[in-house]
């Protein structure tokens, strides 16, 4: 199975990010998370801090499972500021590559380079007003061919688990769910 990605900004929403990492290695799935700062460690919005993985120097994209940004102000516009980043999430939308972004990261991130264009989407609610030609939808999750969005931290594990339905069943989902104790 191909790697998954999940980056990591300072001022990162840390439920979001840690829960899509947690879900998606209880399924099995290889996931490295990644920095887009000058070094390993990154703060959450909350002020918890976190060591990544690796650097955004350190990876290879153009063979991605899913490409995960998770929300959180300023962790999204921050993600949104890294030009490496946001030429890596058009080139991954463009091949059919997967793409997931959760909270804030839909509209200040994704909505902006386009990958949204047409699409059913969440985001933070209120959000919603800053990027058009969105089909902006009313649920936690939504899934649109290779784009899956998130509407915020309540969101996180159904978000999560709906990547790893994506990559391998509903039914691995389900199980990785019913071993947490969630409902899915």
């Amino acid at each position: 199975m191909k790697t998954s990605f999940v980056f990591f900004a300072d001022g990162f929403e840390e439920v979001e990010a840690l829960t899509c990492v947690d879900v998606m290695r209880r399924a099995g799935m290889p996931v490295v998370t990644v920095s887009i700062n000058p070094g390993l460690e990154v703060t959450g919005a909350h002020g918890v801090k976190v060591l990544a993985d690796s650097l955004w120097e350190d990876n290879d994209y153009s063979d991605a499972e899913w490409l995960v940004l998770p929300g959180g102000i300023p962790g999204a516009p921050n993600l949104a500021a890294h030009e490496a980043l946001c030429d890596a999430l058009v080139a991954q939308e463009e091949r059919g590559g997967k793409v997931a972004a959760i909270c804030a990261s839909p509209a200040v991130v994704l909505g902006p380079l386009g990958i949204l264009m047409d699409r059913a989407a969440v985001c933070y609610p209120g959000l919603e007003d800053t990027v058009e030609g969105v089909k902006w939808q009313r649920s936690a999750v939504a899934v649109d061919g290779n784009v899956v969005t998130g509407n915020g931290p309540a969101a996180a594990a159904p978000f999560a688990l709906t990547l790893v339905a994506q990559s391998l069943s509903h039914d691995k989902a389900e199980e990785v769910a019913n071993g947490m104790l969630l409902e899915y």
